[in-house]
Order: structure tokens, then C-alpha cells, then sequence
């Protein structure tokens, strides 16, 4: 005998679930992600998804208030960002996560959990995030008051075969936030994904 089909204690999110997925945007401190996801995130709301940025400085404002950066906390503090994220992504909602992930397996472990997710690799050598650098993270680092600053103590290690590298030095927001949805769209709104 067949069961009755039974209505979900939950509403559905506006975003379909097989729309749902998962953009990683990594680069040095100032190179320029959050800008990038200030111009991609209503992109993507356009398009009808539903979507919540993870930033790393504000996750880390409630995961760890008192951060000591180290290799330890930031184990944790990434598990707990990519759960986040993974759990979201599998209620339709559309993940944009804006962090630095200096270690590659930070990285590695979304896309082992997240399937639909794609890496963002903004490029911009050192000297220039340094002189972006409105938070004063690279200031802190150089006099001392930091000593995990990824780039300039802690070694950064970026992306080897991202789905897509921006420049930010010659590509504006605006075009990189063009360029990832012309990706997304590709890979991911493509009718039967």
C-alpha cells in the first residue's frame, strides 16, 4: 500500500534545490573579493536565487570574537564555515563564500562536501593588496601585532586549477562579477543541471 505523500513542516525556499550551489572566492587578504561579491551577490539574486554570503570576518565576529589565528582555530573555524555552507546549499540556497582559505584542503573539503561548487581565484601580488589594505591587516602584521597574516607570515597557498582566475589589477568588479555569472550560467543553469 502507498503512502500518503505528506506536507513538509518547512516551507521551500524560493530557490529550486537543483539550482543550489557554491562559489569560493579565495585570493590574498585586499585583493579584492569582497568588492567582487558586493557586485556578484545582486547578479545572482537577479537570476531568481536565493543567495547568502559567508564572510569570513563576520562568521569569524560569532564563531570566534577573540580570534588567535591559529592553525588549530582555523581548522575548526573553516569546518564549521564549509558546514554552513553545506547545509544551506542543500536547502536551495546559493552559497557565495568570501574567504581567504589559506590552506588548499579548506578549500578541497567544501568541494568534498558541496558538489555544485566552483573556485574563484582572485589574483593580486602582494605589494599591491598591501597598499589596498583598508582593514590595516598587513599593518598589524608588520608591526608585530599579527603574526599569521596569509602572504606575508603565513604562506598562502592559492588555488593550482581554479574553475576561473580574475585579475583584479586590470578587471573591474563589475566584470569579474560578470565574468563568475557568465561561469555560473554555464555550469550551473543550463536546463536538466
Amino acid at each position: 500500500m502507498m503512502k500518503e505523500p505528506s506536507i513538509s513542516d518547512h516551507p521551500s525556499p524560493i530557490t529550486h534545490h537543483w539550482l543550489a550551489f557554491a562559489i569560493w572566492i579565495t585570493g590574498l587578504p585586499a585583493s579584492g573579493k569582497s568588492t567582487i561579491v558586493s557586485a556578484l551577490k545582486p547578479q545572482l539574486e537577479g537570476l531568481g536565487l536565493t543567495v547568502e554570503v559567508l564572510e569570513s570576518d563576520e562568521v569569524r565576529r560569532v564563531l570566534t570574537p577573540t580570534p588567535t589565528y591559529s592553525e588549530a582555530e582555523r581548522d575548526l573555524f573553516y569546518r564549521a564555515v564549509v558546514f554552513t555552507g553545506q547545509k544551506l546549499v542543500a536547502h536551495g540556497v546559493t552559497v557565495v563564500f568570501d574567504a581567504t582559505a589559506s590552506r588548499r584542503v579548506y578549500r578541497d573539503f567544501a568541494k568534498s562536501v558541496i558538489p555544485r561548487l566552483f573556485e574563484v581565484s582572485v589574483e593580486c601580488p602582494l605589494a599591491i593588496c598591501m597598499e589596498r589594505d583598508r582593514k590595516g591587516t598587513y599593518r598589524k602584521g608588520q608591526l608585530g601585532e599579527s603574526l599569521t597574516v596569509p602572504g606575508l607570515q603565513s604562506l598562502y597557498e592559492a588555488p593550482i586549477n581554479p574553475d576561473l582566475r580574475i585579475d583584479s589589477t586590470s578587471t573591474s568588479s563589475g566584470d569579474a562579477a560578470g565574468r563568475i555569472l557568465d561561469l555560473v550560467k554555464a555550469k550551473f543553469l543550463v536546463a536538466g543541471c
